[in-house]
């Protein structure tokens, strides 16, 4: 999600960044072939009702599809909060369109997912082995079903690379008084890659799973501030987080435990990033809540101008102009710290909604150690045509709100933004390909030189 940075000075602009820009996706690309998706399970009765397209959900109607809304957007619909659906809300509903995971991913999740296994941990944690590409649990039944979801979202498909030009990261307050700040992003996958044309991983890198490195471009007088994260094939490694401070023209690491401190300025904790959870598996224990649907908006046209612009206020949610809401399957999870490294964190549950086509977060649900309603996420996914692979929903690419009930606070990013280019794969121009300078601390030290 937005800027990983959890110095105080910097967090200002760690998880800020969305980036809003213009997807350069040059011709039609060949879809995944539709057998691939055989092999999830994906499109399976999740034995609910549904919605028929053409229905338009607002505030007069909304209890009757109460069933297919996360706890949290139905509690914006009942004006249980601050934070409220808006009295003209309109949410029309289209037909669910399930694009294929690209077939190189599928192919590695029918090669290596028999070899992947589970293994406990001393202290009641999971890790995995044998992992090399694709799906890992491509079927999650028990034992271990919540935590099968949860790897399935962190080696989730998305692009190998993706590079945010310019992005913006907006901030409102009770009163209604909007600031926004903007910055580019590089999200880059440094293992395990499926892509076609590209090596299942990099020389040098090869212990690296997956890096982003943000910078902040406005205001100016934040500029240059940047943080790189650096996860690991090892799951038990923790991942590190380096910032660079322009004051003093180099970086330094930051603290791998210190995963509650909000950005400054946003409602973002390290744990949300990376587009909705970027914790570690390893300390965590899952619980299997439900398979269900819910109404989710993807493959919308991106909203034209900065927030609010063309957004539905007070709340921020997305205009009926952006597209139609879709009905998708999803796996209700919730996730919470092991009991021996739960008393220091911030949030005693995460509920989350995941994609069973793409196994990417829809919808969050966060609650305090008091098990009383804290925030909540809604994630937008903005399909983008893959160049060689075809459109996918899990691109990198979208609009996403995070409400603090508890503050009456709110962040909305939109990725992307402003116009301005978001590359993808091999459209990235070369000058950020560049491993050392965007996948490396040293790199940091290549800023403002």
């Amino acid at each position: 999600m937005g800027f990983v940075c959890r110095f105080t000075m910097v967090a200002i602009i760690s998880s800020m960044f969305v980036f809003p820009a213009v997807a350069r996706a040059d011709g039609p690309a060949p879809a995944a072939s539709a057998s691939a998706s055989l092999t999830t399970d994906a499109g399976a009765s999740w034995g609910q009702a549904s919605i028929p397209p053409g229905a338009v959900i607002t505030m007069q109607n909304w209890r009757d599809y109460r069933e297919f809304m996360p706890d949290g957007m139905a509690a914006f619909f009942a004006g249980s909060y601050f934070w409220k659906m808006p009295p003209d809300v309109q949410m029309p509903v289209g037909p669910t369109i399930i694009h294929p995971l690209p077939t190189s991913y599928m192919e590695a999740t029918e090669k290596y997912a028999a070899q992947v296994k589970i293994v406990e941990l001393p202290d009641g944690g999971l890790t995995l082995n044998g992992y090399s590409g694709g799906i890992p649990f491509p079927h999650p039944e028990e034992p271990h079903q919540g935590w099968k979801v949860l790897a399935n979202l962190w080696y989730r498909y998305t692009p190998h690379l993706t590079v945010n030009t310019k992005g913006v990261v907006c901030f409102v307050d009770s009163g209604g008084s909007v600031s926004c700040k903007a910055g580019m992003k590089i999200y880059r996958q440094l293992s395990f890659n499926t892509d076609p044309g590209v090596p299942a991983g990099f020389p040098g890198a090869e212990d690296k799973f997956f890096t982003q490195f943000e910078m902040v471009e406005e205001p100016e007088q934040e500029r240059y501030t940047a943080v790189l994260a650096i996860s690991h094939t090892d799951l038990t490694h923790p991942e590190e987080v380096y910032v660079f401070i322009p004051s003093l023209r180099r970086y330094q690491p930051l603290s791998p435990s210190a995963r509650c401190s909000p950005d400054l300025g946003t409602d973002e904790t390290p744990d949300d990033r990376r587009y909705g959870f970027d914790s570690n598996l390893t300390q965590l224990t899952v619980e299997f809540n439900a398979r269900r649907k819910i109404l989710s908006l993807i493959g919308y046209t991106m909203p034209a101008g900065r927030f609010p612009e063309n957004y539905d206020m007070p709340l921020g949610w997305p205009q009926p102009s952006w597209g139609k809401w879709q009905l998708r399957d999803v796996y209700q999870i919730s996730v919470s710290k092991l009991p021996s490294l739960s008393s220091g964190y911030c949030f005693a549950k995460r509920v989350i909604y995941v994609d069973a086509a793409t196994y990417a977060p829809l919808w969050e649900d966060l609650y305090d150690k008091k098990m009383q309603p804290n925030r909540s996420i809604a994630l937008f996914l903005h399909t983008l045509n893959i160049p060689g692979i075809g459109p996918q929903d899990s691109s990198n690419s979208m609009v996403y709100g995070i409400w603090d009930v508890q503050t009456d606070h709110a962040t909305v990013f939109a990725e992307p933004g402003d116009d301005q280019p978001f590359y993808v794969n091999e459209q990235t121009p070369r000058d950020f390909t560049d491993l050392t300078r965007y996948t490396t601390p040293n790199g940091l030290n290549l800023i403002m030189r």
